[in-house]
């Protein structure tokens, strides 16, 4: 598909990267020389210098022939009149960037006349995301298949801990639900694992389960699964203002702890039942004072990613049970893995990821076999949900009868939203969607493309 994205900056960028890597016919368009210059040299995409809300700049990116725009500049009002205009010259769809609540509540109630097939609020994502993060504290990441009806979910294996030693194809006895592991990081190696991998302590493993056997899950694994009761903010982003929202409507203490005045009172006033403290919180001592070892969970969420590590790495010296940091510079959430900050979110990532399934969706209507695709272990690993179709090999064949090329596990199969968990006994039939890890160096872009060829 040919996609234009308005907006070279932190989303655009990484939303052209993606796309691009997914096969995509890509135009950035930004009105800053210099940087559609580096992009141009950094990525394999066509870039076009100007105001995209011009016509004659959309016109010289094709506008008008492409399946989908993207409006991601910082600006709202730029973003919807992209749109507007896109849709004039014939461009179908298109997606807009909405940070305003005001704006995008009325961008809601004229999606049809402004013409928008998706508005984004990063922000407001980033929160939800957050949110549900914070539900299962064990899990360092969670990504949801077959319309939220199971998840892929990142732990980490600890000493003494019940998955220490076991031989996955002993893990079913193990347990009372049925899960698979589906990869491990172990150290710098990447692992599709098979039956005879055993496992160990400091292993980073991606375990897919049913999304209702979850709270089941981690108390088998003897992790403590238990809601945030107790939650300290540092930083009173509009990320904070959402997750505060969210969080009060669950009966929880929050607190945040912004330095500038106008923004604090500005959270007082919307947030009455939260406590608001005026204050640095990259303060050791005003966290002390602030009882920040009583908390039970604490999210980094200033604007300055070397703030929110320092204040990551002192909430787990005290022992904080469940911390969360914000980044924006993705080297980072690599760097200081497994030191101690393990659950870190960027904002500009969920955001891609949001608008990078939505084209996946729109593909689908179109014929395409691929349903979504999410990133695990730092991108070298890929889970792809896919449909099954009459032109599907091997139907009927039961998974043991049926070989697979290197590197490639079925980790889970929707039947009319029954949750399989497969095994050597199962079939794949029409109708069926299946997620399928692999590592990112075998290209996928049919379920056929899975299987070893018959000789």
């Amino acid at each position: 598909m040919k996609i234009v994205v308005v907006g070279a900056g932190k989303v655009g960028s990484t939303l052209a990267d993606q796309l691009t890597r997914e096969g995509h016919d890509v135009v950035v368009i930004d009105n800053d020389r210099d940087v559609v210059r580096q992009l141009s040299d950094e990525l394999d995409v066509l870039t076009v210098y100007g105001n995209g809300a011009s016509l004659e700049v959309q016109r010289n990116a094709d506008v008008g022939h492409s399946g989908l725009l993207i409006a991601v500049t910082p600006e709202d009002e730029l973003n919807l009149m992209c749109c507007i205009l896109a849709r004039k010259l014939g461009c179908q769809n298109t997606i807009a960037r909405v940070r305003n609540p005001e704006y995008a509540r009325q961008s809601y109630f004229l999606k049809d006349e402004l013409g928008l097939s998706m508005i984004v609020n990063p922000e407001w994502t980033a929160a939800r995301e957050v949110f549900r993060l914070m539900q299962f504290p064990a899990f360092m990441k969670r990504d949801s298949f077959a319309k939220g009806r199971v998840d892929i979910v990142e732990l980490l294996i600890k000493e003494g801990s019940f998955l220490d030693g076991v031989v996955l194809r002993e893990l079913h006895r193990k347990m009372s639900i049925r899960v698979l592991v589906c990869a491990v990081q172990r150290g710098s190696e990447v692992f599709i694992p098979d039956g005879n991998f055993q496992l160990k302590a400091g292993d980073k493993i991606y375990v897919t389960a049913p999304t209702t056997d979850l709270v089941e899950l981690t108390r088998i694994i003897g992790e403590k699964n238990y809601k945030a009761k107790n939650v300290l903010i540092i930083g009173g982003s509009r990320i904070a203002e959402y997750l505060t929202y969210l969080l009060l409507k669950t009966g929880a203490r929050v607190k945040i702890i912004e330095k500038d005045y106008e923004r604090s009172r500005f959270l007082a006033e919307m947030l009455p039942e939260a406590t608001i403290i005026n204050a640095d919180g990259t303060s050791h001592q005003v966290l002390r004072s602030e009882n920040a070892a009583q908390a039970d969970t604490l999210v980094a969420l200033t604007n300055i990613d070397e703030e929110n590590l320092i204040i990551s790495f002192y909430a787990n010296s005290i022992g904080v049970p469940q911390v969360i940091t914000k980044v924006n510079r993705t080297e980072y959430m690599e760097l200081f893995q497994g030191k101690g900050i393990d659950r870190v979110f960027s904002p500009k990532l969920i955001c891609a990821d949001r608008i990078v399934h939505y084209v996946r969706a729109m593909q689908n209507t179109e014929g395409s076999p691929i349903l979504s695709l999410h990133h695990l272990v730092n991108g070298e690993v890929h889970a792809l949900e896919c449909n099954v179709t009459e032109k599907t090999l091997n139907l009927g064949k039961t998974l043991a009868e049926i070989r697979l090329k290197p590197n490639v596990l079925m980790a889970c199969i929707n039947r009319m939203g029954k949750i399989i968990i497969p095994g050597g006994k199962d079939t794949l039939q029409v109708g069926d969607t299946v997620v399928v890890v692999t590592t990112t160096d075998r290209v996928v872009l049919d379920l056929n493309d899975i299987f070893e060829q018959e000789v």
